[in-house]
């Protein structure tokens, strides 16, 4: 039985994975009350399974890039789970967290998160035979900045700006995902997490940190 954990942003996203079917999925806004939050839902998504904390055998967590604070209670709260009860630990980015829930497109994908501050953290993907896979390094940007370092028609997904919506959409090259696409939903994580396990090819879970994005 896995838990995933998303706290990447004010967006916070946990998930009960069976290995087999998606038992749980409770996706909520919050305003930075991570740390008061967080515990009691994971209590109350267990309770409401009848999922005991034995029964978990592996606790997967969305690394970033995201907020500083959130990140770090979700990596601190994960952490600590592995470690009182031996459980296989598994970090996934958050840029990677939206864009396997997409179908295959002929453009680009811009995955977005809130980086906080009036800034946005991006990272392109486009796909290949192996699915969708990352292009060059991640970028930071303020969201006017945003539409010219578009070069070329592209669909954005993630935490795009409800207030900006209609200036983003008209601009020729960009495409935005509805809202339900934007979410990002905490059995994906499950899943590729999972996967990896049965890959069995998994990083020390000692030398996993949060991933932060600084203006250069």
């Amino acid at each position: 039985m896995l838990l995933a954990i998303d706290t990447s942003t004010r967006m916070l996203g946990l998930g009960l994975h069976s290995g087999d079917s998606v038992l749980a999925e409770t996706i909520w806004q919050t305003d930075r009350h991570h740390t008061v939050e967080l515990g009691p839902q994971i209590a109350l998504l267990l309770r409401r399974s009848r999922i005991s904390n034995s029964d978990l055998t592996a606790v997967a967590v969305a690394v970033g890039p995201g907020s500083y604070t959130g990140l770090r209670i979700g990596m601190a709260l994960a952490k600590g789970l592995s470690l009182a009860r031996d459980l296989t630990l598994v970090g996934v980015s958050t840029f990677e967290i939206l864009v396997s829930a997409q179908p295959a497109r002929a453009e680009p994908i811009l995955t977005l998160i809130e980086a906080g501050r009036g800034k946005v953290a991006g990272l392109w993907y486009k796909w290949g035979r192996r699915g969708w896979g990352s292009q060059g390094d991640a970028l930071l940007a303020t969201w006017e900045d945003l539409p010219g370092m578009i070069e070329e028609k592209s669909f954005l997904i993630g935490d795009i700006d409800p207030g900006l919506r209609e200036v983003l959409d008209a601009y020729e090259k960009i495409e935005l995902a509805a809202p339900s696409s934007c979410v990002r939903r905490p059995s994906i994580l499950a899943e590729i997490a999972l996967k990896r396990i049965r890959s069995g090819k998994l990083p020390d879970s000692s030398s996993l940190v949060p991933v932060y994005l600084k203006t250069p």
